[in-house]
């Protein structure tokens, strides 16, 4: 089909489409998650840093997410009225987590998570003004991945309070840093009722958020933190079906969730979420400004999941036909994108319907089944290990992000006064099987340090309580004068697994042991307060380890005469090792403890092949055998986290040699 236009109507469409109007801003993501109870710690020392990794970050960006919602309690990072500055602690772990962004590619929201006291508008206003001037003087030299959201969920505070607020923070931001977007919101938990009443701010790099949790009944059942609570609905469906509506406590009567229930049959469908999202959808379009909901989500406990994943397919579909992007609530927890009572590991326990609905890349799932450890465990060392939790209780005050006089790094762990029978706990989850570690001779290690004479507690590992038939049964040591000098001074504790003893469990009542403990599900470490209160204790570099020692054996080439070495250059040793270029030990004696002695050699452990997971220098006999420093002992290797290693020897005037393949030691 041939088509002619004229010289004029060409012109008339190249005009309108030159000035046709963008109808609504790009924001420059599209979808992601909201990575919950991670920062919003009350302080720095309750961050468990490592419960989100950079590992993490690459699983979330392989579901096609493209931003991550950093929720921070910034007020607790701080050191409070007046300055609220920031603890460097937390501001160093932060600058972790923004590399970690910046190298994936992915965007970071910064969200001051924070539940201010929004009533006092004049200490809320300089509080924010003072923490969002120091963030953005740190990051003002950082990519624009990285954006600022001022405050979640402001509430009990008037529009205009608000509105006047956040300017204020606005234009402190823009002091120093006019480089990056800033999310802003309004009051009312920053509900989209709530969006034509913020003023036309004249910043022209800002982003609008509103968070979407309609129907409230649906979402929220089973929620403990609204008032009242909502731990008493259950069975709530979406859509509204008539005959699928439980009866409704009368708890509720008189309340404002019995006026919602009577109203449910409105608001529980998915007309009523299209008509809510046509708010936003009109105030994006009619202000031309990029709008983005920061939150949206079902809580999981009291909801049918069939149901809860077609709530979140209808929501997400609606968001994205108005051009309007999301991060949900959250990644993992009670909103989360994981089977409920699973560990929520990425391999094995994904909600795939639930990935699915959000047009997200499902990721390849097996079946998870604990196996028996092979390797030690970190289980602290500056922050907890990988997927281990802190489960301690009872009174007394416990610092993992200590900074007085770590025996290694930045932080030890610090605990004052804790009462008898209080605890400081890791929680392994998923639980672990240790059973193997126990037959290879592996063995818990830790510094440990008190000034207080007679210091005396309790560490013990207790196994996974599975029912009415079980118990928590434990498997004890105990720690005192003993076993570490209490002087002030870091005291180097390691107790072999098998050396642990059955203590019995305790359920309500004491009971005594019967044998049954069970190192195959070991769910939680606890050191404990057993024999009255501890009182400024500390903690540091905890592992499950091994030791080995060997006696390898090897010959210098151009010394060795048929039957052993030359020992002629013996008298000519240096006392310290040669090898400052590839080793970082300092092991040196006073004499060369023998005649025999031929030279320095460095022997290393490596796994793999290329990569040094252990050092030493140590003395080369004449019959080829290699030595500890004393000249005749075998070399020992403490520490390690396997037991099986290619073994290499370097001499600085030979090529060096290492064994074909591993080989596997026994501990000790």
């Amino acid at each position: 089909m041939n088509i002619h236009f004229s010289s004029r109507c060409t012109q008339c469409i190249l005009l309108v489409l030159f000035f046709l109007p963008n109808l609504t801003a790009n924001t420059p993501f599209n979808k992601g998650v909201n990575l919950s109870a991670w920062f919003q710690a009350n302080s720095t020392g309750e961050i468990i840093f490592r419960k989100y990794t950079k590992q993490d970050f690459i699983e979330i960006q392989s579901l096609g997410a493209d931003v991550i919602r950093l929720p921070i309690n910034m007020e607790g990072m701080t050191n409070g009225a007046p300055n609220y500055t920031f603890d460097p602690n937390f501001l160093c772990m932060l600058d972790e987590v923004v590399t970690w962004a910046e190298d994936l590619g992915i965007k970071l929201i910064l969200d001051n998570h924070t539940f201010a006291d929004f009533t006092n508008t004049s200490v809320l206003e300089d509080m924010l003004k003072k923490m969002w001037n120091q963030m953005a003087t740190r990051y003002e030299s950082t990519s624009t991945l990285i954006y600022y959201e001022i405050q979640n969920e402001p509430h009990d505070i008037t529009d205009a309070a608000w509105n006047a607020i956040q300017q204020a923070v606005i234009d402190e931001i823009r002091t120093v840093d006019t480089k990056h977007s800033l999310i802003i919101g309004g009051a009312g938990f920053n509900g989209l009722w709530n969006l034509d009443q913020m003023p036309i701010y004249t910043d022209p790099n800002l982003i609008y958020t509103f968070h979407f949790y309609e129907p409230f009944l649906f979402t929220h059942q089973g929620a403990t933190w609204v008032t009242p609570s909502l731990d008493l609905l259950s069975d709530m469906p979406f859509p509204y079906v008539e005959a699928n509506m439980p009866t409704l406590d009368p708890f509720y009567t008189g309340t404002w969730i019995e006026s919602a229930y009577n109203g449910y049959s409105t608001a529980g469908t998915v007309a009523n979420i299209q008509s809510l999202l046509d708010i936003v959808d009109n105030f994006q379009s009619t202000r031309n400004v990029p709008v983005y909901c920061g939150e949206f989500g079902v809580y999981i406990p009291n909801s049918d999941d069939s149901e809860r994943v077609y709530w979140y397919e209808q929501t997400r579909q609606n968001l994205e036909s108005r051009a309007i992007p999301w991060t949900i609530w959250d990644y993992r927890g009670g909103f989360g994108l994981f089977e409920a009572n699973t560990n929520e590991l990425f391999e094995h326990d994904v909600n795939i319907p639930l990935v699915n609905a959000l047009g997200l890349n499902a990721p390849a799932q097996t079946p998870f089944s604990i196996q028996p450890d092979e390797e030690g465990l970190l289980i602290y060392d500056d922050y907890l290990g990988v997927r281990i939790g802190n489960s301690s209780y009872g009174a007394g005050t416990r610092d993992f992000t200590h900074t007085t006089q770590p025996e290694a790094g930045k932080f030890c762990i610090q605990w004052n006064n804790a009462p008898q029978y209080t605890t400081t706990s890791f929680d392994f989850a998923p639980n672990r099987d240790f059973s193997q570690l126990v037959a290879d001779g592996f063995a818990l290690e830790f510094d440990v340090r008190s000034s207080v004479a007679n210091t005396s507690f309790q560490v013990r590992f207790e196994d996974t309580d599975t029912g009415a038939s079980d118990r928590p049964w434990r498997m004890s040591t105990n720690i005192d004068a003993t076993i570490a000098s209490w002087n002030g001074e870091w005291q180097h504790v390691r107790i072999p697994l098998s050396d642990f003893l059955e203590t019995g469990a305790y359920e309500g009542t004491y009971y005594p042991p019967a044998g049954l403990f069970d190192w195959t599900a070991i769910d939680h470490l606890r050191i404990v307060a057993e024999f009255g209160t501890l009182t400024a204790i500390s903690f540091d570099n905890i592992e499950i380890t091994a030791n080995i020692s060997l006696s390898p054996k090897v010959i210098l080439q151009g010394a060795y005469d048929g039957v052993d070495m030359d020992m002629a250059l013996n008298s000519m040793l240096p006392n310290t090792h040669p090898y400052t270029t590839e080793h970082s030990g300092t092991e040196s004696v006073t004499t060369i403890p023998n005649t025999n002695i031929v030279d320095w050699v460095l022997v290393e452990l490596r796994y793999p092949a290329d990569v040094v997971q252990a050092s030493r220098a140590a003395f080369l006999r004449n019959d080829g055998t290699v030595v500890d420093l004393d000249g005749s002992s075998p070399i020992s290797f403490e520490g390690l986290k396997r037991l099986d290693y290619y073994v290499a020897i370097r001499h600085r005037n030979h090529l060096g040699v290492m064994t074909d393949n591993l080989v596997n030691f026994i501990a000790n």
